[in-house]
């Protein structure tokens, strides 16, 4: 019980962490569209995904105490390891293309690896940090991490095949697998705790630089087609403004959303996309996609209302009365009494599930609108992300 108290706890840290220090659409060209066409779709047998909570099936669950309920609640009926009241975009992605959802890496009981494997975590950043997760909810497993998994994963496969051809993948089929990775918010969430905004600016090349030698270290593994998600507009999440009483004139833009801490997302964006695009020449035989996420998910926030969704700063899961907070799934006391963070009626009316992660109806917007090549660099589908001469 005590070892479930630390976990809860530092699972609320994690969440107070984010939420104390986070205080127009690419078209498809005609010339690319016309590309597309004439290709056949790449179709991946497999899928490995590298990243944080925004892409996490299962894995930090597995390696701790399990996510509790409501997570879960509204797609799978139950916890599923995922910080989200259902299906996260790396679901909808698997959906996408016919594959099963990704068993998480970390999960030894009930897994099935043979179309690929989750090694993402909640709480994960790409460099390393001299913090536990029992301090502020920071997973060990950051991104060299999460690629040494991958890389005995693959070894592991290729010895063991023979005695498991059901549940692992086929080992040729490595270097045709779709690479996923969605990563870095928690790196901007230590930063805007530790550093001020000056030198945490100048840290994101170092990051950028970490990112960069781990699609590499996958490349150089075989790896060929990359998905990579840049980050989102952090400063939009309700967790950034939460604690923010009588903010300033020109503190928050026109949907709410602490600007600073958007502007030095897209600063890190802006340098991906730069790296990616040397990554391109560097890794000769990459296919490398670089999808604008933080764009897709401004659009929803900006027309919350017409697309369908209450106010963007809303949270459907816990209990926030002004300075009283009960996080999702836990129990506090509010007004001298004690209260359960449950959800809200209608999970599917927000964008926000917890006040950092998104609703699985927002997940699923945002798929919708990334999946067809529309916030893509180069603007292509996913389904034909294998294909690099679309990406020149």
């Amino acid at each position: 019980m005590r070892s479930i108290a630390i976990m809860e706890g530092a699972r609320v840290m994690f969440l107070l962490l984010l939420s104390l220090i986070l205080l127009t659409p690419l078209k498809i060209s005609s010339t690319v569209e016309v590309a597309t066409n004439a290709k056949p779709p790449c179709n991946f047998p497999a899928i490995y995904n590298f990243g944080d909570s925004n892409s996490d099936t299962g894995g930090i669950s597995a390696a701790f105490e399990p996510i509790q309920a409501p997570y879960g609640e509204s797609f799978f009926r139950k916890p599923a390891g995922r910080f989200s009241d259902g299906r996260l975009l790396i679901d909808f992605i698997a959906e996408h293309m016919s594959l099963p959802y990704l068993s998480p890496y970390l999960d030894s009981i009930g897994s099935n690896f043979r179309h690929g494997a989750n090694f993402a975590t909640g709480g994960s950043t790409i460099r390393r940090q001299n913090e536990t997760i029992f301090q502020s909810g920071i997973s060990p497993f950051f991104l060299d991490v999460q690629i040494v998994h991958f890389h005995r994963f693959k070894s592991r496969t290729e010895e063991l095949y023979r005695q498991e051809k059901n549940k692992l993948p086929r080992p040729r089929e490595f270097s045709h697998s779709l690479y996923t990775i969605d990563i870095g918010q928690t790196d901007l969430a230590v930063g805007f705790r530790q550093m001020s905004n000056i030198q945490l600016r100048a840290a994101i090349p170092d990051i950028i630089n970490h990112f960069s030698a781990a699609v590499t270290r996958l490349y150089q593994q075989g790896a060929r087609a990359f998905w990579i998600h840049n980050i989102r507009p952090i400063g939009c999440l309700p967790t950034a403004t939460l604690y923010l009483r009588n903010p300033k004139p020109g503190v928050l833009d026109n949907y709410g959303c602490l600007k600073s801490h958007n502007n030095l997302a897209l600063e890190f964006n802006r340098q991906l996309k730069a790296r990616i695009g040397t990554l391109r020449a560097e890794l000769g035989h990459a296919a490398i996609t670089y999808v604008d996420v933080y764009a897709a998910k401004y659009e929803l926030i900006s027309n919350a209302k017409s697309q369908g969704f209450m106010e963007p700063q809303k949270i459907c899961c816990g209990v926030h009365e002004g300075n009283a907070h009960v996080w999702c799934g836990q129990k506090g006391i509010v007004r001298g009494a004690e209260v359960f963070g449950g959800a809200c009626a209608n999970p599917s009316g927000y964008i926000s599930w917890d006040g950092v992660h998104y609703s699985q109806a927002a997940n699923h917007w945002i798929a919708n609108h990334i999946l067809n090549g529309s916030f893509s660099d180069p603007p292509i589908p996913i389904t034909h992300a294998c294909h690099k001469r679309l990406h020149h």
